[in-house]
């Protein structure tokens, strides 16, 4: 096809990258097929990451796609994480934020699942203080009885919520979770662990990620897919991702902020990252979390028609 003739209308493009994950048999490639309509005049293909992604550029000039992550921040703050809890079940907002930032998460997710805005001892930081998912929510002993109470009346009956006496009391720092597995600080006390297990109904494991001890902060991951800190090693992303039993890919969020958790908060079908965050960043969450494989769409089969197989 002639770029200068009238019928060139679309342009195809893959952007191949490779990471190797055991549980897929080794390396596994991924490619981003881009199904017309393209506005782009150009695409550039990049082989070279530093780390394993699954990317295209250009996205902002791609017309007709709508992204499955939404940028937002608290106030002047892109650490979304700090300030919001996502489960598959419900969602944690801080009180006393901008409307908009509220707002945002009850334009995604008011139709499905509640959308709940409280604080936790006191203080706003609610995603870093407590942890949880579909099965329930651990609240650290700080937490009030009337919070305590509030979360109770307005969680679904399904979900236990539990305030718990940790010296580590910044849950959301500690632990990390979906619905499935649990990925905890190696300090936390033996009551607490087994706390983990019977509230959230999940498997834990005690680990570090990229020699960090703070896991809460340096990972987050849902049943389809996780990120975690971008120095974490191919054999690290290898253990983790048998022990989680999702794909893993080593990135950043906020404009390469490693703190990963503290900048974005993600369930099965949709994510709310901080505003830094960048266009490729973006691109990269909503591949690995499968957020597009979430969404009902003609684009979605042009997604999944361009992976390429698992090469052994």
């Amino acid at each position: 096809m002639n770029p200068g003739s009238s019928d060139y209308q679309c342009i195809y493009c893959f952007n191949i990258y490779t990471t190797k994950l055991n549980r897929f048999g080794g390396t596994l490639h991924f490619a981003a097929l881009l199904s017309p309509p393209v506005t782009s005049s150009t695409l550039i293909l990049c082989p070279g990451n530093p780390f394993p992604i699954l990317s295209w550029l250009l996205g902002s000039k791609i017309s007709g796609v709508s992204l499955m992550a939404t940028r937002l921040q608290f106030e002047n703050s892109c650490e979304v994480g700090v300030f919001s809890k996502l489960t598959n079940a419900y969602c944690l907002v801080a009180i006393g934020g901008s409307e908009n930032f509220y707002s945002a998460f009850e334009a995604e997710l008011a139709d499905v699942i509640p959308v709940v805005k409280t604080s936790i001892g006191g203080t706003r930081i609610v995603g870093r203080l407590c942890v949880g998912n579909k099965n329930g929510l651990l609240l650290p002993h700080t937490t009030t009885d009337q919070e305590l109470q509030h979360l109770k009346n307005s969680l679904p009956d399904q979900v236990v919520v539990q305030r718990i006496e940790e010296r580590l009391s910044a849950l959301g720092n500690c632990i990390a979770c979906n619905d499935h597995v649990a990925l905890t600080h190696t300090d936390l006390d033996r009551e607490t662990e087994e706390m983990i297990a019977d509230v959230l109904g999940v498997e834990v494991f005690r680990q570090t990620i990229a020699g960090n001890i703070l896991v809460g902060s340096y990972c987050a991951f849902s049943n389809r897919g996780g990120l975690v800190h971008p120095h974490t090693s191919i054999e690290d992303l290898d253990e983790l991702s048998t022990l989680l039993q999702v794909p893993l890919v080593a990135g950043t969020v906020n404009r390469g902020s490693e703190v990963i958790a503290a900048g974005m908060t993600v369930n099965d079908w949709t994510a709310f990252c901080g505003s830094d965050t960048t266009a490729t960043e973006l691109s990269v969450i909503e591949s690995v979390f499968k957020l597009r494989e979430a969404q009902p769409s003609a684009i979605v089969d042009e997604m999944r028609k361009s992976l390429i197989d698992s090469y052994v």
